[in-house]
């Protein structure tokens, strides 16, 4: 199998749900929440799509970056490659339910491992979706992250507990899911935290705690303040709130504030290996990917995976190469000339 044909595959099994577009642009699937689409005009995940191809590559080739060292160190975890897959939850309600929310989880979480790195798993209305993910990781040895939804405090720290006695290597809440309609719609109240409510979260645990959904300097400063290890940069794939600005305007503001405090991680339309060098040479320490991955799992499932995350690999290092960039510590802002600065 190649990337050709598990892109055909995952098409057919996803019919009605994601069309597995050329362009993965938000176009074709605007306003199709539940579903892939972005929420409502879909505006905010077009801006994550139109942000990344604003930054633009700078080819060097007189360096002796031959042979790039792609690999990074997250959470105390070896990476072959500074990726890290997303947290996706929802296979029947947002993907078509060719597989089982089970399934897909194994199939994620497992053929992550299997290609270098690690999965991060989501949580749900449907709480059973959580417990599933908590399960693939459990397969995995604990080698995984849960995400869990803006919930009220004691039930995040309940599932917390149960992350714990995984031995996950870390937890993490979805701030920005604060308005998801799927959450409404199964009755699972979620909402912002205060500075207060995060203390408490990141106190009631010795594991790395991750805050996901952050789109301004002064909720990374805050997320320093309260005790995270990590941020994810992310307006949660533009599926919660129309108009916002896309992941790769707001990182560089946001890495000059707290580069060194924090881990800071990129999530927002990340397709292939050149977008792992952009998010980087943007400010981000690793990067995140949710769509190329479903796509794998539904084509493909763990085999799928897997082949995905390879291909990701073959195209940062032929990017790195081209770009003179001896190992990851090389990608900086001087490989790339960000657009987004000129508009």
């Amino acid at each position: 199998m190649d990337i050709k044909e598990l892109k055909k595959l995952a098409r057919e099994r996803m019919k009605g749900y994601c069309r597995v577009c050329k362009e993965c642009n938000g176009i074709a699937c605007a306003g199709e929440v539940p579903g892939m689409g972005g929420k409502g005009t879909g505006e905010s995940f077009k801006r994550n799509y139109e942000a990344l191809k604003n930054v633009k590559l700078a080819l060097k080739t007189i360096h002796d970056a031959k042979d790039p060292d792609m690999s990074t160190e997250i959470f105390g975890q070896k990476l072959d490659l500074p990726l890290i897959t997303a947290p996706v939850t929802g296979s029947s309600i947002n993907m078509g339910g060719f597989l089982t929310e089970a399934e897909y989880s194994d199939d994620v979480v497992l053929g992550s491992i299997e290609a270098g790195t690690f999965a991060m798993t989501g949580d749900s209305g449907n709480p059973q979706f959580y417990i599933d993910g908590l399960n693939s990781i459990t397969k995995a040895n604990g080698i995984g992250i849960p995400i869990i939804k803006p919930r009220e405090n004691s039930k995040i720290i309940e599932n917390i507990r149960k992350a714990e006695e995984v031995g996950v290597i870390g937890v993490g809440v979805d701030i920005d899911g604060a308005g998801l309609i799927t959450m409404a719609l199964h009755g699972q109240p979620v909402g912002p935290k205060t500075v207060e409510e995060l203390k408490e979260l990141t106190s009631s645990t010795k594991l790395p705690f991750i805050l996901k959904g952050i789109m301004s300097v002064e909720e990374a400063e805050l997320a320093v303040e309260v005790g995270a290890s990590a941020i994810v940069v992310s307006n949660h794939g533009g599926r919660v709130l129309d108009y916002t600005l896309g992941a790769a305007e707001v990182l560089p503001k946001i890495a000059k504030a707290v580069k060194g405090k924090i881990t800071i991680l990129a999530d927002g339309n990340v397709r292939n290996g050149v977008d792992i060098l952009k998010y980087i040479a943007l400010g981000a320490d690793a990067v995140l990917a949710a769509r190329p991955i479903i796509w794998g799992a539904y084509g493909g499932r763990k085999e799928g995976v897997k082949l995905v995350i390879e291909n990701f690999k073959n195209e940062l290092k032929q990017a790195m190469i081209l770009t003179g960039c001896k190992d990851i510590k090389s990608i900086d802002k001087s490989k790339i000339i960000n657009l987004n600065e000129q508009i």
